[in-house]
């Protein structure tokens, strides 16, 4: 069985750029596995709250406009899709946030400004009677993802599909489900693609007992919508690793942001059981009224057992977290590089210290046998090797770099409307049929994070 992934990474949008090409051979999953190691970890005191950011509800933009149904014509007259169901136990809760991090400039706006980020919050609900159903995008970011989508991904069809149509399976903000602490885990979207192509995962882990933390990062996601109804779209026309510069940006300002939310996390998990404190905290930003937050969810946040995951330059971040902050006790990596971008174009370039020292906390390498190079290779071999045991290293076959995104799921409703052909769908999530590679990719990150986070 095949032990090696040499996937390549999307780290921006890539004008003209292909996703790939469809693995051959059968669809499966083949690796090398390590035993895990320990991990230290420190608390951070619920005083964060008050400091360098806020930490607010969102608007009602997020507010469901319509149930779920079944694939079909959505309200714009296009394609309606619909997500997999979840396998787990729990019905799902999400609660939209938006943190400020008053002491960090945004490095796509200049001087002047302050760094802003968004993120889904997913986790067990407890009544969810009266929560109408959180839809997969608002109306404002589908339109614009409509337009940034096949500019990010060729294969996806430019017209046809109502985007705004599809609801997930998350009622919004529903009360948490009390009765314990639970493990918390960030997710890191590729280069270029918003939060919301992490529903899959982040849905099914939720269903199964974890907290899941879907962050967009403002700039570099394709569209996020901010709470003032300001839509922020991407600064790239091009790969930022075509520019080291540029892509060492992208990784610095992505690890500061999950770093922001892990402390907003943390700090939240401090104040478990003083629910009304929290939601004066989350109500302190002077531009917008706090919306209160879901009802028990402080008090099922785990501090002491927090993972990361994260797809191509998320995948990236996730690892490098690992490596960076002793909070974190697991991470997988989903096809993102290990590598700074090398000068001149093309020669191998430096490695992060990830890679180039190897981690003691469990980290998992999950790729596909749709893209492979030299330089993932390299990298992927070297954070193995040095990691003494601590890193696994799993290969999807027959799939593709956006197979480890909801396209997985949303390629094959396309093809069967006639929007895409079975070519252009393998060239987008490869050859492996979707009823298999959606439940595998949920496996492999759910059994992962609750081997080395215990049960949820």
């Amino acid at each position: 069985m095949a032990n090696r992934d040499g996937s390549r990474g999307t780290y921006g949008v890539k004008a003209g750029a292909g996703a790939g090409r469809g693995g051959a051979g059968r669809a499966g999953v083949a690796g090398r596995t390590g035993p895990g190691g320990g991990v230290g970890r420190r608390a951070v005191a619920a005083a964060v709250l008050g400091g360098a950011a806020a930490l607010t509800g969102r608007g009602s933009a997020w507010a469901a406009p319509h149930p779920g149904s079944p694939v079909g014509a959505g309200a714009a007259g296009g394609l309606r899709l619909r997500l997999p169901a979840p396998s787990g136990p729990y019905r799902i809760g999400a609660s939209v946030l938006h943190l400020v991090d008053r002491e960090r400039p945004d490095p796509w706006l200049g001087a002047g400004s302050v760094r802003q980020v968004m993120a889904t919050v997913w986790y067990p609900a407890g009544d969810v009677r009266g929560r109408p159903r959180l839809p997969h995008m608002t109306p404002r970011a589908a339109g614009s993802f409509a337009s940034w989508a096949p500019r990010t991904h060729p294969q996806v069809p430019p017209t046809g599909v109502d985007w705004a149509a599809t609801t997930t399976h998350a009622h919004l903000d529903a009360p948490a489900l009390t009765g314990r602490r639970r493990p918390v885990l960030l997710y890191s979207p590729g280069g270029g693609d918003p939060r919301t192509l992490g529903t899959c995962v982040a849905e099914e882990l939720a269903s199964h007992g974890f907290v899941v933390v879907t962050v967009d990062h403002p700039g570099d996601a394709s569209e996020v919508e901010m709470p003032d109804g300001t839509l922020r779209e991407t600064v790239f026309v091009g790969d930022p690793r075509a520019d080291p510069k540029l892509f060492r940006t992208v990784i610095e300002t992505r690890l500061a942001d999950v770093r922001l939310v892990l402390d907003h996390l943390v700090g939240l998990a401090g104040l478990a059981g003083l629910d009304g404190l929290v939601n004066r905290v989350a109500g302190r930003r002077r531009d917008q009224p706090g919306r209160a937050l879901p009802r028990g969810l402080a008090r099922v946040l785990d501090p002491h057992r927090v993972g990361v995951y994260g797809h191509s330059a998320g995948g990236t971040t996730a690892a490098q977290a690992l490596y960076d902050d002793r909070r974190i006790a697991a991470a997988a990596n989903l096809e993102g590089y290990l590598s700074h971008p090398g000068s001149p174009a093309g020669r191998p370039g430096p490695l992060f210290p990830v890679a180039r020292d190897g981690v003691d906390r469990p980290l998992l390498l999950l790729g596909t046998d749709g893209f492979r190079d030299a330089e993932f290779e390299r990298t992927w071999s070297a954070a193995v090797a040095r990691s003494h045991g601590h890193a696994t290293w799993r290969q999807i076959a027959g799939a593709t770099h956006a197979t480890l995104t909801d396209y997985a799921a949303l390629a094959p409703q396309l093809q069967a409307a006639g929007l895409i052909t079975a070519e252009t769908r393998a060239g987008l999530v490869g050859t492996i049929d979707s009823v298999r590679s959606v439940p595998l990719l949920r496996h492999l990150v759910r059994t992962f994070f609750t081997r080395h986070l215990g049960r949820p």
